[in-house]
């Protein structure tokens, strides 16, 4: 429940009511998690299914993003000033904007809008290195969705952009970094041969690409996630591997 919780604020905006985020997070412990039998029961992603449903009843809150030079109120009250996020810019169409008004070095360390646990790659991938190295989490997913994204963005950028730039902000921009390495490798949703995991990352990756040129919203990491977890049965059947002595047919 714990993990859930911080997971699910580290996706949420930082002006987001707190009545709202408990909201999410009954959504997330409670139905999607304890009614289908509790801890390593569930087919969904606890926290992204919580987010799903703010989304979906709070769409207005759950869009508005802080600029990142304003300090908002612990408690709320106090007025912010908001500011599209990069993937909105580029959802847009604003590339000059995008590139004068966030360079790639601000993508990078954090100085973008957005949800506090995905603003910075530098931090998610150093993150994720110490997750790798004490074996907590394994390679293939995170590579082969952040890979897919990299390469899709990189042969498919709009005009206006270079390809390179437009990979990059792709992949240091909204929440790749956080998905690939803390809400896709998640052991209960994810598939569990290494040849499964690259299958379902590579599927995310697309899904992410799709959603976020051609979706309602301009970040698709959540959804993508949400839908490979529902194939993620069929994946494990279809890649299990064969027993030791059994007769192929």
């Amino acid at each position: 429940a714990a993990v859930t919780g911080i997971l699910l604020a580290f996706v949420c905006p930082v002006t987001l009511p707190y009545w709202m985020l408990i909201v999410g997070n009954f959504f997330a412990i409670f139905l999607v998690k304890q009614l289908y039998g509790g801890l390593g029961k569930n087919f969904l992603n606890p926290a992204l299914a919580g987010r799903a449903a703010l989304v979906a009843c709070y769409t207005s809150q759950m869009t508005s993003w802080i600029d990142p030079s304003t300090k908002a109120a612990l408690f709320g009250g106090a007025d912010v000033v908001t500011a599209a996020t990069p993937l909105a810019m580029m959802k847009g169409g604003e590339f000059e904007a995008l590139t004068a008004q966030y360079s790639l070095s601000d993508m990078f360390i954090g100085k973008i809008g957005g949800s506090m646990g995905e603003i910075s790659a530098m931090m998610l991938l150093i993150g994720g290195l110490y997750l790798i190295f004490r074996k907590v989490i394994s390679w293939q997913i995170p590579v082969a969705y952040i890979g897919t994204v990299a390469i899709l963005t990189l042969i498919a950028a709009p005009a206006g952009i270079d390809n390179v730039q437009y990979m990059l902000y792709n992949v240091f921009g909204g929440g790749l970094m956080l998905g690939a390495i803390f809400m896709a490798t998640d052991y209960v949703t994810s598939p569990m041969t290494h040849r499964g995991q690259v299958i379902y990352a590579v599927g995310i990756g697309v899904l992410t690409v799709v959603i976020r040129n051609w979706g309602s919203y301009p970040e698709g990491m959540s959804f993508a996630i949400l839908i490979m977890n529902a194939f993620t049965p069929l994946i494990n059947f279809y890649v299990k591997p064969k027993r030791f002595g059994e007769v192929s047919r």
